[in-house]
């Protein structure tokens, strides 16, 4: 067999592997990590026991069954944990395309755990929260220069939850209109984000989905087609998932517009736009950023996120409130929105990823703000020009520059080595590396998509790209040695691959992990 000569950029990696058993089952009855002092006479005298004011019905009729532990143990099981983990902390992850891993500042870290922040309450008297509504409004106005809308509310928790929150807007706008019965229909695009459509739908709409022309941009004349009476709105992210930008996306957001319906923008991932192009003078109502993805706070595994909804003078009155106010000297919250779809969320979002949205909005700066788009945008082109250079992969579509991230394929690698995709992330795994796995839907073949940021420099790009090199020399060589990895991660390749899709093998909780266990005893 001929020898594979691996490129001196890609990383020698044995990744930490510990048989660590989950939390639960490191209980040790009697063990403790912090003793809690009894509450004193004084306090007892003052505001009770804690417990008897709470109504009878609303006590628990045992203890929680929570493990009991020390606290070096505790420490030694999350610090194993973390020894487990890729992330954008660890390694070069560039692999997370549609979800703009960028680094994180660490100074914005330590803002949000000063006690100021932590200690603060959402039910507090406005007068004694006046730094947090300030650092909210601010960010408001930073929001609405860089987007061109005229109001934000941050309450949202993530970027499906905003597109709900829009959908919803729709609705209720053609509800005060008079047309909310007749305007039943949400036009969108197949590659833009399936939460676009899932999110309509659940507000009742129904799907109209246009598809490429034959160079991957949205289809003019489709839309056309298909727009009418009937047309509530138009929702579409530009660039979509497969980064391709639409360089017509004002004609879109005219024709809909002449049809009565509004046109609302997914702008999760506004990497490559930032002081270039807003939503504004693209002609759309409405708009939301993720602060987790563009504007450097993190995912934390899910949340806690923020879905940034700024809309036009016209939508004010439908936005989920309160939204903060600046009155005669004094921050206030409004939430006597006369046309309000209610809160999505308790209370007004998450103050934590604001902070930290603002301070990296100010740090930078509006020229600041548009270096990260030119960066971006040429990382972007570099690690094209790169990949599609190496044997078995391709970028389907437009073909030459893209905006912030590509959506790849494998395909003629899979029909020539009958390695995928799936082979290829778990490869990569064993030179220290992520590679996003969600790509919904799969139109692009066998596909991955990444997206480099202005986070990375060119030897992060250099060393990501000999790694995808270094697969595929191996695939065409011995595809067995991709198909069987990993090798040097603490993850493994599964033998059954319904876990995910077969309800009857999920554990939601360590209750109900426990009743499964006793079922399966029973059986046997």
């Amino acid at each position: 067999m001929k020898q594979i000569v691996r490129d001196h950029k890609v990383r020698d990696f044995n990744q930490a592997k510990w048989d660590e058993p989950i939390i639960l089952e490191l209980h040790q009855p009697g063990e403790r990590g912090v003793i809690i002092p009894e509450a004193e006479e004084m306090i007892v005298e003052s505001v009770g026991d804690g417990i008897s004011q709470v109504p009878k019905n609303m006590r628990r009729k045992k203890k929680p069954d929570l493990p009991e532990i020390s606290q070096a143990r505790v420490l030694r099981h999350y610090v194993r944990l973390s020894q487990e983990t890729l992330g954008s902390d660890f390694n070069v992850e560039i692999g997370q395309g549609t979800c703009t891993m960028k680094y994180i500042p660490k100074i914005n870290e330590l803002l949000v755990r000063t006690q100021k922040l932590t200690e603060i309450h959402p039910l507090q008297n406005v007068n004694s929260v006046q730094g947090i509504l300030e650092i909210i409004y601010k960010l408001d106005l930073c929001m609405r220069e860089i987007s061109g809308m005229d109001y934000f509310s941050f309450q949202p928790s993530g970027g499906t939850q905003a597109l709900f929150a829009m959908a919803s807007l729709v609705r209720a706008y053609h509800n005060e209109n008079g047309e909310g019965t007749q305007r039943d229909e949400i036009i969108t695009t197949i590659f833009s984000h399936p939460s676009q459509a899932a999110t309509a739908a659940v507000k009742g709409y129904k799907i109209i989905t246009l598809h490429p022309d034959k160079d991957g941009f949205p289809d003019l004349d489709a839309l056309k087609e298909v727009v009418s009476e009937r047309t509530a709105g138009f929702v579409v992210a530009n660039p979509e998932d497969t980064g391709i930008y639409n360089p017509r996306i004002k004609e879109f957001t005219k024709v809909v517009h002449e049809a009565g319906g509004l046109c609302y923008y997914d702008q999760a991932n506004a990497n490559g736009l930032l002081g270039i192009t807003r939503a504004k003078e693209a002609g759309f109502d409405m708009c939301f950023f993720n602060l987790h993805k563009t504007f450097a706070a993190p995912h934390m595994c899910g949340g806690p996120a923020t879905g940034a909804l700024g809309v036009g003078e016209k939508l004010k009155e439908f936005l989920p409130g309160p939204i903060v106010e600046f009155e005669d000297g004094k921050y206030t919250l409004n939430d006597q929105l006369e046309h309000s779809i209610g809160m999505v969320r308790s209370y007004h979002g998450v103050p934590q990823t604001m902070v930290r949205a603002y301070a990296w909005i100010r740090a930078l700066g509006a020229d600041g703000l548009k270096d990260v788009a030119k960066v971006a945008v040429l990382n972007n082109n570099y690690l094209y020009h790169k990949i599609t250079q190496i044997r078995g992969a391709s970028a389907p579509y437009v073909k030459g520059k893209r905006l912030e991230q590509v959506r790849y394929s494998w395909e003629q690698l899979a029909n020539e080595t009958g390695v995928t995709t799936e082979d290829v992330g778990r490869r990569m795994t064993d030179f220290a590396h992520h590679y996003w796995t969600s790509h919904h839907p799969y139109i692009v073949p066998q596909p991955f998509t990444l997206e480099p940021t202005e986070s990375y420099s060119k030897a992060d790009l250099d060393e990501y790209i000999a790694a995808l090199t270094q697969i595929s020399n191996e695939a065409y060589e011995n595809p067995e040695t991709v198909k069987n990895a990993p090798y040097n991660s603490v993850i493994h390749k599964l033998d059954e691959q319904d876990y995910l899709d077969d309800p009857d093998k999920w554990s939601i909780s360590w209750r109900s992990y426990l009743k499964k266990v006793k079922m399966e005893e029973g059986v046997k």
